[in-house]
C-alpha cells in the first residue's frame, strides 16, 4: 500500500527536471559574490517582488531572523499575530538573536488589525520598549494557510508609516497566496519593507529562502547572514533548483490548493469533525475534532498511519494536512478512501 504523506510541503523531493538544472548549474564562490546561478535567482526574486535586492540564505527561519535584526536594535518591540511562525516556530531566535520582545496580538485566522497595532504601540517614554517593526505572516501557516487581505495590510501600512514603523512580511509562503487569487506577489511585497520567500515548501526546492527589500537593507543582511553562519560557497547547485522551481513550479500550486479543497470537503462530510470551508484558502488543512469524533488527534493521526495515510496531530484536538508536488490528484482521492474507512470502524 502506497504511502500518501501530508505532513508538509518540505517533504517533497526535487523532480528529475529540476536535478537537471541542479546537474548543469554554473557555479562560483557566493561569499565573494561570484556565484552566477544564485546572483541569477536574487536578481530575478527581487524584480519578483518589487525590491532593489535579494539575499539567498539556508532557511525561512534564518531569512526571518535575519531581517528582524536588520530592522531593529536590542530592547525595541516586534508587533506579530500570537500564531505567527516567528513566535511559535524560530526556537526564542528574536530575543536570542536580536534583543527584541514581541507583543502579540489576537488574530481571526491569522489575521490582526490596523487598530490592534495602533493600541498596541508603547508611549514615546524611557519606561517601554520603543515599538519599531510589524511581522506578518501570509500565508499563515497555523492559520490553515490562510491569506492575509491586501486591504488590512494597506490600513497596517499607514499605521506604520505614522509612526515610523517597518514591516517585514514573513512570506514562505506567498507563492500560494498569489497561485490562490490572481494576485501579483507585488501586491503584497509593495507594502513591506522586507519579505522573506521559501523555496523548499510548495516550490519543490531540497533548500532555501530568499530576502528582498532595499539595497541598503540587503546589505545589512549580508553582514548577518555572515554572522548567523549562512553565508555559503558553490551554492549555485542549489539556487539553480529555486529558478527552475519559479519558473516551472508557481501555476501547479493550484493543483495542491484543489488537493486541499477535497481533503477539507472530506473531512466536513465526518461525524464529530468542525471545519470552516471558507478559510480553507491554499494548501493546508486545519481539521477541528469534537466529543464526537471517534479520534482525537493524536489517535486519528496514529489510526491514519497505520492507513499509510501520514499527517500531524497539532494539538489534543486538531490534526494538519499540507497538500504539495509529491502528492498528485489520484493519491489525494485514495487518501480520503482511507480516512472515510476509518469512520466505519
Amino acid at each position: 500500500m502506497k504511502i500518501i504523506d501530508f505532513r508538509s510541503d518540505t517533504i517533497t523531493k526535487p523532480t528529475l527536471e529540476m536535478r537537471e538544472a541542479i546537474a548543469k548549474a554554473e557555479v562560483g564562490d557566493d561569499v565573494f559574490g561570484d556565484d552566477p546561478t544564485i546572483n541569477k535567482l536574487q536578481k530575478a526574486v527581487a524584480y519578483l517582488l518589487g525590491k532593489e535586492a535579494a539575499l539567498y540564505v539556508p532557511s525561512g527561519t534564518m531569512a526571518n531572523q535575519i531581517s528582524i535584526k536588520s530592522h531593529t536594535v536590542p530592547g525595541d518591540e516586534v508587533i506579530c499575530e500570537r500564531n505567527c511562525h516567528i513566535f511559535n516556530y524560530e526556537s526564542g531566535a528574536p530575543a536570542f538573536l536580536s534583543g527584541v520582545t514581541l507583543n502579540l496580538q489576537e488574530g481571526y485566522y491569522g489575521v490582526f488589525t490596523s487598530e490592534q497595532v495602533e493600541a498596541a504601540l508603547r508611549p514615546a517614554d524611557h519606561h517601554f520598549a520603543p515599538s519599531k517593526l510589524v511581522c506578518i505572516e501570509n500565508t499563515h501557516n497555523r492559520a490553515g494557510g490562510t491569506i492575509f487581505p491586501v486591504e488590512e495590510m494597506q490600513r497596517i501600512r499607514e499605521v506604520a508609516d505614522k509612526h515610523g514603523m517597518k514591516i517585514h512580511l514573513d512570506g514562505a509562503r506567498l507563492w500560494n497566496a498569489s497561485a490562490a487569487t490572481g494576485l501579483h506577489l507585488k501586491t503584497w511585497t509593495d507594502l513591506a519593507d522586507s519579505v522573506s520567500v521559501c523555496l523548499s515548501k510548495g516550490m519543490g526546492c531540497p533548500v532555501g529562502s530568499l530576502i528582498a527589500g532595499s539595497a541598503e537593507f540587503i546589505d545589512r543582511c549580508h553582514r548577518y547572514r555572515k554572522v548567523f553562519g549562512g553565508g555559503m560557497r558553490q551554492a549555485g547547485l542549489l539556487a539553480a533548483a529555486g529558478i527552475y522551481a519559479i519558473e516551472n513550479h508557481r501555476e501547479r500550486l493550484k493543483d495542491d490548493h484543489a488537493n486541499a479543497r477535497l481533503l477539507a470537503e472530506t473531512f466536513a462530510s465526518l461525524t464529530g469533525v468542525k471545519i470552516d470551508l471558507d478559510y480553507v484558502h491554499t494548501n493546508i488543512v486545519i481539521v477541528e475534532l469534537t466529543d464526537k469524533a471517534p479520534f482525537d488527534g493524536p489517535g486519528l493521526a496514529e489510526a491514519a498511519a497505520g492507513q499509510h495515510v501520514r499527517f500531524l496531530a497539532t494539538a489534543p484536538d486538531k490534526v494538519r494536512l499540507v497538500t504539495h508536488l509529491d502528492v498528485n490528484r489520484e493519491d489525494v482521492e485514495e487518501a480520503c478512501n482511507r480516512i472515510r474507512l476509518l469512520w466505519t470502524v
